[in-house]
């Protein structure tokens, strides 16, 4: 009998009964809840951070490639960990990430220009792309389906806090100290997710899987990861400068985007063919609708609206705790027969936040309006993307959980690096890079940049989210 074999003779009473916070599981759910507790801290701090670090190092009109720098090079990630996850189990891959994502925060704290500002936020996307995988991983391993929906719940209520706490910490440091603090600050917490989780890892779902024998390293799908990271980059690098000549660097990303994205994703993803195909594509058209608009909330209500930036981050603060009421929702047994339907109706939601979001932009409107928008709209994304989570748990092999979940996560991050690059060139073409006095506009209230600019992101972003709900109808 084998070691591994052993560990699941052992485990398997254990799994019959109890929930993720059972004496079997607790110091496991904790430890990775915990890795996902810190990812949101980042994002809502960060996003807060953003306008006057955008300002500051004279970079607004790369707004958006300081957003979807992140996501382009966690494509990467995301290959690699599932590769590594297949092969030697998710351990390595997330300590790797924390490290990587914690060197990617410091190297954007001490930024003295927006390309490198941009740099230390790829460094810091390979590391997410790394550590998203492999937490996928540790729940296909080490959780049995029952109890597969309740930790993709906690992933989500981790937000709850952060959503609250991080915007209005990250405006107190940006306001008082500057917004440097808020990214040299964050790595100080990755310490507790090492320290309670990777034991557990080790201990539940480290080594490959089957008989144990390691599954040789798929290098074709390594140098498809690859292109699928570089041109995405070039395309996003060519809609923010709309010159004749960026037509060059978009052809070249094209060129090596769609073989990859053919050989990456599951066949027929793009044409929504039934079952896997169009979990994954789900996952992609939800999240980058919604994630490419809400990268655009703070800059518009710190200069549209005159709000500083805690408020602005504010604003997006009840999402948080709506998101992790979703997530809860898809999680009960008995709504289990109504998935798709609880889908579609996470992907209604979602298109009617992101279309009233710029409805802020007539002055007349209470700019609580965003917030009581994005509390719905961050509702359904709790119902949708948990489900998605689920559903390509369920529809997966034990051996082809991390291609899979790569997969998943690629569609994620690709779908927001190009909806990102299509709001960005909307954004600049009509006059978005004017937005330059971010600290002045928040301070002043004045209205500054062009208010078409933001209703040219938020409106194309709600049909693509609309698409989203069709697609909830072939997901069986």
């Amino acid at each position: 009998m084998t070691a591994l074999q052993a560990r699941e003779v052992v485990t398997v009473p254990s799994e019959e009964k109890g929930g993720v916070l059972s004496r079997p599981y607790r110091a496991l759910s904790i430890g990775i809840v915990s890795v996902v507790l810190v990812i949101a801290f980042e994002a809502t701090a960060v996003g807060t951070a953003m306008p006057v670090a955008a300002r500051e190092l004279d970079g607004v009109a790369l707004y958006a490639f300081a957003f979807s720098g992140y996501f382009t090079t966690s494509l990467f990630g995301m290959v690699l960990a599932g590769q590594w996850s297949d092969r030697d189990g998710p351990l390595a891959s997330l300590a790797s990430g924390i490290g990587a994502f914690a060197a990617g925060l410091l190297l954007s704290g001490t930024a003295g220009g927006m390309w490198v500002f941009i740099l230390g936020r790829a460094v810091q996307g390979l590391g997410g792309g790394l550590v998203i995988v492999a937490l996928y991983v540790v729940v296909g391993r080490a959780y049995p389906e029952r109890l597969r929906p309740a930790i993709m719940a906690a992933f989500a209520a981790a937000w709850v806090v952060p959503s609250v706490v991080g915007p209005l910490a990250a405006g107190a440091v940006t306001e008082h100290l500057g917004w440097r603090w808020v990214f040299l600050g964050i790595p100080a917490l990755v310490g507790v997710p090492l320290a309670l989780s990777l034991p557990q890892i080790r201990l539940r779902a480290s080594g490959p899987t089957g008989t144990g024998d390691r599954p040789p390293t798929d290098r074709r799908r390594m140098r498809l990861a690859l292109g699928i990271a570089l041109g995405a980059g070039l395309l996003q690098y060519a809609a923010q400068d709309l010159r004749p000549l960026s037509l060059v660097p978009a052809a070249a990303g094209a060129a090596l985007l769609v073989p990859a994205v053919r050989g990456l994703l599951p066949r027929g993803t793009w044409r929504a063919a039934r079952g896997l195909p169009s979990v994954v594509l789900l996952r992609g058209v939800s999240a980058g609708s919604f994630i490419a608009a809400e990268s655009f909330v703070p800059l518009m209500l710190v200069t549209q609206r005159g709000l500083s930036p805690t408020l602005a981050g504010l604003s997006l603060a009840a999402g948080g705790g709506t998101w992790a009421l979703g997530s809860w929702v898809q999680a009960r047994p008995r709504v289990e027969p109504y998935r798709e339907r609880l889908m579609f109706l996470g992907m209604v939601l979602v298109a009617g936040a992101v279309a009233a979001a710029p409805s802020v932009l007539i002055p007349a409107v209470p700019v609580w309006t965003v917030a009581l928008a994005w509390m719905f709209g961050c509702f359904g994304m709790g119902l949708v993307i948990a489900s998605t989570s689920v559903l390509l748990l369920q529809l997966s092999a034990p051996e082809e959980a991390g291609t899979n979940s790569a997969a998943l996560q690629i569609s994620d991050a690709l779908s927001t690096v190009l909806l990102l690059a299509v709001g960005g060139a909307a954004f600049a073409a009509l006059g978005g890079g004017a937005v330059a006095d971010v600290a002045g506009a928040a301070a002043s209230g004045a209205h500054t940049g062009h208010p078409a600019a933001f209703a040219a992101v938020f409106l194309p972003m709600a049909g693509v989210a609309l698409v989203g709900a069709w697609v909830t109808r072939r997901l069986r």
